[in-house]
């Protein structure tokens, strides 16, 4: 399909702005316009019952991490959502709206995790951080009034790359997980894999790619450790249901299709839902995209099966990509 009519009306306002490429920045000012750019397209800050900041212990020191929790008694279901930004970028403020919009549609608790960041703390910081928090509030289930017996893992771009990971650590050292919520993850970061063709300066490329991995992975070596390709893992039954959102006008596409696929191949359910005519970011930008809400709609549909909690509305829906493959409920 054609680029959708709203990315086009994107890319020709990126274009009219004289819009750099992120890449092109430092990293200062990468990270400033990251965060300014998704608030300017996250439409509306959703009010949630309650967000609070906290931390958690690591491997490092203490992990900040934001707790937003709807409405409700008890122990309560919990996301574990980590953000995108290559590793290099974002922080617990860039996956606010959709955390706060998750948590009120699922509804379900959702908790993210500031992970450290490359270069400042290269591959494997983030997995190890994301991991440690994860276990942590499993075996504190209490203290963050959550349901440890329903606990998923979910992240967008690089957060994707890094829920995925982080099941394959959980799957030998633990928690038990529900399910894995993946969006346009990042799945083989060898740098022969990348599309050479796509190569637009006003949207996410191989370019940009190269930049984060170059940031994240100063050691080429690191490229195929399954922790940070885990395409590339030898085994992949034993994991959560997973859920991988793609979208047709991203480089990355490819590969968090192959995963899924891979997935269903080793007996885990799986579904791969494809966004037609959207492109890398989208899920993070409703206010821009109105395939980022529906994406959003449908990632609270799929925690909801992983949760057993009923729809809300009583429709079923939640469910409007592209089904490439398989289903929430196919081995």
């Amino acid at each position: 399909m054609p680029l959708d009519p709203q990315v086009v009306a994107y890319r020709a306002a990126r274009t009219a702005a004289g819009t750099p490429p992120l890449y092109t920045r430092t990293l200062a000012e990468a990270r400033a316009a990251d965060l300014a750019a998704i608030r300017a397209g996250g439409g509306d800050v959703e009010p949630v019952h309650e967000v609070r900041d906290t931390h958690v212990p690591g491997p490092a020191g203490d992990i900040p991490v934001r707790v937003h929790r709807p409405a409700g008694d008890g122990p309560l279901p919990t996301l574990l959502y980590f953000f995108g930004g290559g590793w290099t970028l974002g922080s617990v403020d860039t996956a606010d709206g959709i955390c706060r919009r998750l948590a009120n549609a699922t509804p379900c608790q959702v908790v993210t995790v500031g992970y450290r960041l490359a270069p400042e703390h290269p591959f494997p910081a983030a997995v190890h951080d994301c991991h440690a928090a994860t276990a942590w509030i499993s075996a504190h289930a209490a203290e963050f009034g959550a349901d440890p017996r329903r606990l998923v893992v979910g992240g967008d771009s690089a957060g994707g790359n890094l829920a995925a990971a982080v099941t394959l650590l959980a799957r030998t050292d633990g928690p038990h997980l529900a399910g894995q919520l993946l969006v346009y993850p990042n799945t083989d970061q060898r740098a022969d894999r990348t599309p050479a063709a796509d190569e637009d300066p006003m949207l996410f490329n191989r370019h940009s790619v190269a930049w984060y991995r170059g940031h994240y992975l100063p050691d080429p070596a690191d490229e195929t450790h399954p922790l940070a390709s885990p395409l590339l893992a030898d085994d992949l039954s034993g994991l959560p249901p997973a859920l991988v959102v793609t979208a047709e006008y991203d480089p990355l596409r490819e590969e968090g299709e192959r995963y899924a696929q891979r997935l269903r191949e080793a007996g885990v359910p799986a579904r791969t839902s494809r966004y037609d005519g959207m492109i890398h970011g989208f899920f993070a930008m409703p206010g821009v995209f109105d395939a980022g809400r529906r994406a959003q709609d449908e990632a609270a549909a799929f925690l909801r099966e992983c949760f057993a909690l009923p729809d809300p509305a009583g429709t079923g829906a939640g469910r409007p990509g592209v089904t490439v493959a398989g289903g929430p409920a196919d081995g």
